[in-house]
């Protein structure tokens, strides 16, 4: 989405910031129907962006979820437990009013080298 004003994943002191992933097909800008789906779309995106800068989500130290719904809390719980050994990263779990895209589902997070 090289349109926007900022970069997905920024690293600095040995620590990667990474921009909202929502979850939406990138390639279309649709959002990914789905509570598990969609929150595995912004998941994936983050995942995404820490590859490019070679790392993975087992370097996550943060994320910060923010939702549309706050019921997405258990589908959330449920990712974080499958994709995560302890002792995972620490979260925030958030309602907001509205995600661009129409998306459900937004991922933000901090990643350390």
């Amino acid at each position: 989405m090289s349109n926007h004003p900022y970069t997905p994943a920024y690293e600095h002191g040995g620590l990667v910031y990474v921009s909202g992933a929502a979850g939406i097909d990138y390639a279309t800008h649709q959002p990914v129907l789905g509570d598990r789906e969609a929150l595995d779309a912004a998941l994936g995106e983050v995942e995404r962006r820490l590859q490019d800068l070679g790392l993975g989500l087992d370097s996550l130290i943060k994320a910060n979820y923010y939702v549309t719904d706050i019921s997405l809390r258990d589908h959330a719980n449920a990712q974080f437990e499958e994709t995560f050994t302890d002792p995972r990263p620490a979260r925030t779990f958030m309602e907001v009013s509205a995600i661009p895209y129409g998306a459900r589902v937004a991922i933000e997070a901090i990643a350390a080298r």
